[in-house]
């Protein structure tokens, strides 16, 4: 098949998972596409909701309509790195051998990465990055394709370790799930206290998810679409002198601003945006579409914002207006 081909097969096959997940998740069609995104992007997403909202039967419904392995991992403040990368222990021969933790998994769960502190945050976004966890000097690869959903919880704050803002530049998207409609909730009540079972059909494999990824990396982008994309980014960034109305914006409401890897994420979620939607090169709206998600943890708003109430959403909403 040429690239074409497999392109307009994979927005067949976006309307059949689409498909497939609402069997099971009632409405959250904006974090439904979300995390469909950062995976066939190859990146990873945090999710912020309260609990109740069915984040991890999403994660898991998801994993099933890929055909790929699923991983949860309660995170607690007494969680070690070896709890989530695995060990070596000792075998009746003796000998040292290494057990593998619930990282090795394609699609894992970090329910409350918030909760567990900074020595086991940073064994799971090094395994991010790297794709792969070292115990005891040697390197073990991960799955392929490898996916995090680390969710939080915006209530409970209290005993809890915040990510920095360097290590939550590492997730592609930050996605809000918020409670659902009248009709929505409606419908999940009569659906969920009765008996009633969902069967899930497998749409993709790992190694049809992994194609896809490589196609659409190849996807051809034009300059204006990269420049508009960069001159998003960098109009974030407080401190360049106010020669227009954007950059007031980030002037008077931003401490820190977005570092290139948001540029690199605008473009990859245009990528699959615009794939998604059988176009064969994003344009301009593919990248607006991400641009809240990429951008959203990438900000750090200043007193003034916080005292006005001004939040990072609406400085990125009228960023784009510019």
């Amino acid at each position: 098949m040429s690239d074409s081909q497999i392109l307009n097969q994979l927005s067949v096959d976006y309307t059949r998972m689409r498909a497939e997940i609402a069997k099971v998740i009632v409405g959250q069609d904006a974090a439904v596409d979300s995390l469909l995104t950062a995976v066939f992007s190859g990146g990873h997403c945090l999710l912020i909701g309260v609990p109740g909202l069915a984040k991890t039967l999403l994660v898991n419904t998801l994993s099933r309509t890929l055909g790929l392995q699923f991983s949860r991992i309660q995170f607690t403040p007494d969680l070690m790195p070896s709890d989530i990368t695995g060990a070596e222990i000792l075998d009746e021969n003796r000998r040292f051998k290494f057990v593998k933790g619930p990282l090795f998994a394609n699609i894992v769960l970090a329910d409350e990465i918030n909760r567990t502190p900074p020595k086991t945050q940073s064994a799971l976004l090094e395994a991010m990055q790297e794709h792969a966890v070292t115990v005891s000097g040697t390197s073990y690869p991960l799955p392929s394709p490898f996916f995090v959903l680390a969710t939080q919880n915006p209530i409970e704050q209290e005993g809890t370790y915040p990510l920095p803002e360097a290590q939550l530049d590492r997730f592609m998207l930050d996605v809000v799930l918020d409670y659902p409609s009248f009709e929505e909730e409606l419908q999940v009540v009569k659906t969920t206290t009765v008996d009633r079972d969902s069967n899930i059909d497998v749409v993709l494999s790992a190694d049809q998810i992994m194609e896809y990824q490589r196609i659409i990396r190849k996807m051809p982008v034009v300059d204006n679409v990269c420049e508009y994309a960069v001159r998003l980014v960098t109009s974030t960034r407080p401190g360049k002198g106010a020669q227009h109305d954007a950059q007031r914006i980030a002037d008077k409401y931003v401490s820190w601003g977005a570092g290139p890897r948001a540029s690199q994420y605008l473009i990859m979620g245009a990528k699959t945006h615009a794939a998604f939607h059988g176009k064969y090169a994003p344009d301009i709206e593919d990248v607006r579409a991400v641009a809240v998600e990429v951008l959203r943890h990438r900000l750090v708003r200043n007193y003034y914002a916080e005292a006005e109430g001004v939040t990072t959403d609406t400085i990125i909403t009228e960023l784009m207006k510019m």
